[in-house]
């Protein structure tokens, strides 16, 4: 997982050259809303990119993460099928009901039943390359997504410059972000994480918080400013010293919620010593995100060694995944 990791930038430029050869057709439907559907490691690529493309889009993106899809759901819809496996089991039945209702369906994928179908049915696909972490590939399936938001005319190409520019910083800056990832990690041993940030970082908390998951096997939580202030922080009267707080920063959030982030540090430090805040580096928000991720996997890798677990091992999700082929 580590070597994984590592290779993040690549990644990075090997998904750019990915979506630049995508052969994929033009549509002359209008579509009145998107839904992007996919779990874990493969559907929170979705969830980010529909965030840092708020101020762009016109349509509504709804994130799905489940077997169903929102009653809305019609031939007006634009239907995003991630799967790097291919196989996952809700995503495929999701991708059944959008075929029933006429849906557009576009598929991101490295193979297995999503690919067949999609040939099948020559719906708009990019393959991505095999691996055996989806999680340690999220840059593959994020930059997909928008390339498929763009290919639709929903989004300009201004992202391929700002993923370059994420992998000109993260790179002049590695050491640096190992340094801070190590840090924090150590500060993590024993504790458990709450993760915070502006609403529009939400996914990238969430990431951190899946990272920690399944790499350092420990629980965490996120959340997100305003909404935090108005009800867990009420919570904070019930913290302790067992909890460790990162707060992931940008110098482009909102006035106003950097000062509620102020109020709030003052708040959480009457509860617990350690905290730590993780400034981004970058010119826009897709820069800033890719460096708190990059940031963030490194946490997580470390907080696995100082912790002596394997960060590969998922032998409880595939014991989920027997018990469920069990059923008729």
């Amino acid at each position: 997982m580590k070597e994984l990791i590592s290779q993040f930038t690549g990644q990075l430029a090997d998904a750019i050259k990915i979506g630049d050869n995508a052969n994929l057709t033009h549509s002359k439907k209008e579509f009145q809303n998107i839904v992007i559907t996919g779990l874990g490691g493969s559907g929170i690529g979705g969830k980010i990119v529909a965030q840092l493309v708020k101020d762009e889009i016109k349509v509504p993106i709804v994130i799905n993460n489940g077997y169903t899809l929102p009653a809305f759901v019609n031939e007006k819809t634009l239907v995003i099928v991630s799967s790097f496996s291919g196989n996952t089991e809700e995503t495929l039945e999701a991708m059944e009901i959008a075929q029933k209702r006429g849906a557009e369906i576009a598929c991101i994928t490295s193979g297995g039943k999503v690919l067949e179908i999609a040939t099948e049915n020559n719906y708009n696909h990019i393959v991505l390359p095999a691996c055996h972490s989806p999680r340690a590939m999220l840059t593959y399936s994020l930059t997909q997504q928008f390339y498929i938001l763009n290919h639709y005319g929903f989004i300009g190409d201004s992202f391929k410059k700002s993923i370059a520019n994420a992998i000109e910083t993260i790179d002049s800056n590695i050491n640096s972000i190992k340094e801070e990832a190590l840090k924090i990690a150590k500060g993590l041993k024993g504790k458990t994480a709450v993760i915070y940030s502006e609403e529009g970082y939400e996914g990238v908390s969430v990431r951190l918080r899946q990272q920690l998951n399944e790499n350092a096997k420990v629980l965490a939580w996120h959340h997100y400013l305003p909404e935090m202030n108005h009800n867990e922080l009420v919570g904070w009267a019930g913290g302790k010293d067992e909890y460790a707080v990162i707060l992931f920063r940008n110098d482009s959030d909102y006035s106003r919620t950097q000062r509620r982030m102020e109020i709030s540090k003052e708040v959480i430090e009457k509860y617990t010593n350690t905290h730590f805040e993780v400034w981004s580096k970058g010119n826009d928000a897709v820069e800033k995100s890719l460096y708190l991720i990059m940031l963030g996997d490194w946490i997580s890798i470390f907080l696995a060694e100082v912790r002596s677990v394997d960060p590969i091992e998922i032998k409880v999700i595939n014991h989920l995944k027997g018990e469920l082929s069990k059923l008729s």
